[in-house]
């Protein structure tokens, strides 16, 4: 684990910031060739991005400070929820599609794989500073992070809600799934099933469609290894009820999209 990557007097650079630049420059990067691919105008992604960039942020930290009932955490430096970045840049990035008259399902088809590399770089900053981390665990890919955000004692992950041993003391420092990376790993592997996808003769909104599916499974599953205070409806967070109706707007999606054969798109 490596926080912060150098520090200027008060000033740091977080390897987190450093991810999510990356993040977004590759992502931006894989969005150029799809747009050169598909034959849109590669022009056109700088603002996009731009666009999903302040939208995801604004959108994360809404989704943060309403989830906690406290709109002071909006100006807080931690707090960036995927699922209201995701909204918030979505919306911002359809609203710049709409306004050049782009075609929506085939800006969408080029955006995918660009968001999913992008999600997966921006999860190894997270690791890198020890946030979002899983559950205790005693197997061989349990990481302890000491100066974690929070650091993985047993008194954090009791705040977390996770059921720790009440005999340990609560500066006792456990190792935890690290989900980070089972998460970055699943979206470095989605990222190449949508590539792939999108060199097949497919419907406009197909490689969308699938990336909604993928993205909301993933998620359904790692919250159950994740430390998680927002579990709502009994072991089901907030975020899997969501990844539900992910997955349901990406099912009608492709069932939509896949009425129409190959050889009619044009």
């Amino acid at each position: 684990m490596w926080p912060v990557l150098f520090r200027i007097g008060s000033f740091e650079v977080t390897t987190f910031g450093l991810m999510m630049f990356v993040a977004f420059a590759v992502g931006a990067w894989v969005m150029m060739r799809e747009f050169r691919r598909l034959g849109l105008d590669p022009e056109a992604v700088g603002d996009i991005v731009a666009a999903a960039a302040i939208g995801g942020i604004v959108g994360g930290k809404l989704y943060y400070a309403i989830l906690y009932g406290d709109l002071s955490l909006l100006f807080a430096r931690a707090g960036l929820v995927w699922y209201g970045g995701l909204l918030g840049g979505f919306l911002a990035a359809t609203a710049v599609v709409y306004y050049k008259k782009l075609d929506f399902r085939t800006v969408a088809d080029a955006g995918a794989p660009g968001l999913a590399i992008g999600y997966a770089l921006g999860r190894i900053g997270c690791f890198l500073v020890g946030d979002d981390y899983g559950k205790p665990t005693d197997s061989v890919f349990g990481i302890a992070f000491p100066e974690g955000a929070p650091p993985t004692t047993a008194r954090s992950l009791r705040q977390f809600g996770v059921d720790v041993d009440p005999a340990l003391p609560g500066d006792t420092l456990l190792a935890v799934h690290p989900t980070q990376l089972y998460t970055a790993a699943a979206f470095f592997l989605i990222f190449w099933i949508l590539i792939k996808a999108g060199r097949r003769p497919n419907p406009p909104g197909f490689v969308w469609a699938l990336f909604l599916i993928l993205l909301g499974a993933e998620r359904l599953l790692i919250e159950f290894f994740r430390a998680k205070d927002d579990r709502f409806f009994g072991e089901l967070t907030l975020a899997q009820i969501i990844s539900f109706a992910v997955i349901l707007v990406g099912v009608g999606l492709l069932m939509r999209v896949r009425r129409k054969t190959p050889e009619t798109v044009g």
